[in-house]
């Protein structure tokens, strides 16, 4: 065994495995707050349950010395008599235990239905859910692992090249999703539904995360740590960054805007794009791959107004033609002086061989995952559910945790020092009061919510009560969020309600200017005998 050839596989397993979790975090930063919690555990939970399905089932079918060139067989049934694998990147000198083997590619099969939680946002079943990972992981995912990545599948043989997963992960994924679509369709009051990503920064997190996680997922493919795996990685950095350009560029000419949301999108447009190719062309060739990437993926945004299909986040647009457009174009880059193991494509004077076996395996896995998928997700469907009713849509996060992301809304429900001192009487508070007469109203625009509580307590308020409120502003502004714009002439306060005696009342609306409440935005309210 080679022991830097073993620890390079076993980092990249680590860094693979961590692309789920930020999977998670950045869609979970691009749905709406009340649907956080439910898109963080159908991007986690995968990991339990594929994990388990791989070992069990997945492996053997995929990879299975046995077998013919379409299906494995159980010999290496939960890894009981599991003989060391037929690798498909490289001819020979792969030098790493089995279990190396099967922890890598256990984190290529994890992920892959995990891609499609994105288009399906706001609108699937948990239990649905997962019953349809199961039955992916078992029926779909090894199936066309094998195709590709074993030395015995067909599709191998016929010559068609895959590195990373252009079709295994992400063609099959973004026909997956496609399927599921169709079964559970639009989510409610689409496409008039315009909700607002509730946080970005962890959008740029998530991206981060899985940018980070994609030298694992590319340079770790070869399974040596060689000048392959040196081209695979510099090639995934350069096309997402050219992506990442590319995208920019063409939302600055049509919207006269450059986003963050367009910046990662773009990057992770690139990198599934350069997927298929990063270990078989150039560096020359992966700039030229991520420019196109940008372009193309960017485009495909905007496919969704023009054929009215739901996909919330955009997984068609930017996994499933990334990893098509890539697995098209290495029939024009491919360069076999890059990585011996690889074929020639139109570029480098190979002809059009290369290019034709990556279109029939690009229309075969497509069409298999889709078929598959829509059947199992149409079964689901029917038996247990797939789809959230409507009306559950719009608070996911109580529906299947009955609970929510954040707390409050950010406010602090723990009382300060300041806080109990008011309410409980102890030292520093001011007790003199008599019952409550009116209540006090106001709408502020404040970060400082503590500060501004303790002060209108020690101001002598009785009880308070605080809320998000939408106050009208009579200028229009625009919001955008990928390809959709909106008018917005509404912007995000605080309403403060505070019960008060006719003696504080004048020191609690003091306190309420000195934190920039708008007169206009003050008036009181008797309070009525019981």
């Amino acid at each position: 065994m080679n022991g830097a050839d073993t620890a390079w596989v076993l980092i990249c397993a680590g860094l693979v495995l961590f692309m789920t979790p930020g999977l998670a975090l950045f869609y979970g930063g691009m749905v709406p707050v009340r649907n956080v919690l439910t898109m963080l555990m159908q991007n986690i939970i995968p990991l339990g349950i594929i994990s388990v399905t791989w070992i069990l089932v997945g492996y053997t079918l995929a990879f299975s010395n046995r077998g013919n060139s379409v299906l494995g067989e159980f010999d290496a049934f939960a890894l009981i008599d599991v003989d060391t694998p037929q690798f498909h990147t490289v001819a020979a000198g792969v030098t790493i235990p089995t279990l190396a083997f099967v922890a890598y590619q256990m984190m290529f099969a994890v992920i892959t239905p995990a891609l499609l939680t994105g288009a399906t946002a706001g609108r699937l079943r948990f239990a649905g859910w997962v019953v349809f990972l199961a039955a992916f992981s078992i029926l779909v995912y090894p199936q066309v692992a094998r195709w590709l990545w074993h030395p015995k599948g067909w599709l191998f043989q016929l010559g068609a090249q895959d590195w990373a997963g252009g079709m295994v992960v992400h063609a099959s994924a973004g026909a997956a999703a496609v399927a599921v679509l169709l079964v559970v369709g639009r989510r409610r009051g689409w496409p008039n539904l315009r909700n607002s990503p509730n946080n970005l920064p962890l959008m740029l997190v998530g991206g981060g995360i899985l940018w980070f996680g994609w030298f694992g997922f590319n340079a770790g493919d070869g399974l040596q740590a060689n000048d392959i795996a040196a081209q695979a990685l510099i090639n995934t950095h350069v096309a997402g960054s050219a992506a990442m350009l590319t995208w920019l560029l063409v939302e600055r000419i049509t919207r006269g805007h450059c986003t963050l949301v367009g910046a990662i999108s773009g990057a992770v447009a690139g990198l599934a794009t350069i997927t298929p190719c990063a270990g078989y062309v150039g560096t020359g060739a992966a700039l030229l791959i991520g420019l196109i990437a940008g372009c193309v993926c960017v485009v495909a945004v905007r496919l969704k107004s023009v054929l009215h299909y739901d996909d919330a986040l955009d997984v068609i647009a930017v996994h499933f033609v990334g990893g098509v457009l890539g697995s098209f174009l290495l029939g024009f880059f491919g360069d076999s002086s890059v990585n011996p193991a690889g074929d020639d494509g139109i570029f480098s004077g190979g002809g059009g061989m290369l290019l034709w076996h990556q279109i029939v395996a690009l229309v075969s896995v497509v069409l298999f995952s889709f078929v598959l998928s829509w059947i199992v997700a149409a079964v689901i469907s029917r038996t247990i559910g797939l789809k959230e009713p409507g009306p559950e849509q719009e608070d996911l996060d109580r529906v299947q945790q009955d609970s929510s992301a954040y707390s409050l809304s950010g406010i602090s429900a723990r009382p300060t020092a300041a806080g109990r001192a008011a309410v409980d009487g102890s030292p520093g508070g001011d007790v003199r009061h008599s019952a409550p007469s009116h209540v006090v109203s106001a709408v502020v625009n404040t970060e400082r919510i503590d500060g501004l509580r303790d002060a209108l307590l020690m101001a002598g308020a009785r009880s308070l009560e605080l809320s998000d409120t939408a106050v009208y502003s009579g200028k229009i502004r625009t919001d955008s969020f990928r390809s959709e714009k909106r008018l917005i002439d509404f912007d995000e306060r605080f309403r403060v309600q505070a019960a008060v005696d006719s003696d504080h009342e004048e020191a609690v609306v003091a306190v309420l200017k000195r934190f920039g409440a708008e007169p206009e935005s003050i008036y009181r309210m008797a309070i009525a005998p019981n």
